[in-house]
């Protein structure tokens, strides 16, 4: 029976409004890259109207979150049980946590990245947000995985879009430890709450990285049930 039919006899699916929540996440993560280009060009103003968009996303990927968990029936009437799609909604909603999060620290403390790491700090971001997008792109597919009853081709799509995803959180891991070094490299020359500040945006940068790999993780756990 398609997807739609299920919909109209058992309510709505609530692969819509997942599908929705990870695409508002990833809009929160995204705006991260024209947040740091704002900070590097030590353009506070810019960065801090950057800072409210993120916030706003993050604002509304919380309200699809209470809906969709306000709605969601007790059993569903497909391959895939309400526990996993919470867990699912969970991790999802740890993207956008962690873009506000950084952003609103940033914004907070005023702060200004050194120039020796300003292109590399940029590099980073891109880098988790490349996670970011590819985690979207997974959860994408989930229509198409359960009209397939979670098997054939649709799986093996799934498999390479995780892998891929697999691939840039290990890139990201790589450019975190390169940021540190630059970093630890000119610490001595700034002051040391400033380095203190810049080594947690970093380890929250390298997060967002990470949160993204977990929505791959819980996509992959999906299909091997």
């Amino acid at each position: 029976m398609p997807l739609s039919n299920i919909g109209n006899l058992f309510g709505r699916s609530p692969i819509k409004p997942i599908k929705e929540h990870m695409a508002t996440a990833h809009e929160a993560s995204a705006d991260l890259v024209p947040f740091f280009k704002a900070l590097v060009n030590e353009d506070l103003a810019t960065a801090k109207t950057v800072q409210e968009r993120i916030s706003a996303s993050e604002s509304r990927a919380d309200d699809i979150k209470r809906d969709l968990r306000l709605h969601l029936p007790d059993s569903l009437f497909m391959p895939v049980s309400r526990t996993d799609l919470l867990e699912l909604l969970h991790v999802q909603d740890k993207v956008a946590n962690t873009a506000q999060d950084i952003a609103g620290l940033a914004v907070g403390r005023q702060m200004r990245i050194p120039a020796p790491l300003k292109a590399l700090m940029c590099t980073f971001v891109e880098s988790a947000v490349a996670a970011s997008a590819q985690a979207l792109t997974a959860i994408n597919e989930l229509d198409e995985l359960l009209e397939s009853g979670f098997s054939g081709r649709e799986v093996d799509i799934a498999q390479r879009m995780i892998e891929e995803l697999d691939e840039l959180e290990r890139k990201s891991d790589k450019l975190e430890v390169e940021v540190r070094a630059a970093l630890f490299d000119i610490e001595k020359d700034l002051p040391p709450v400033d380095v203190i500040f810049l080594y947690r945006v970093i380890e929250e940068i390298g997060e967002l990285a990470d949160e993204a790999h977990g929505v791959g993780n819980r996509l992959q756990l999906l299909l091997a049930r």
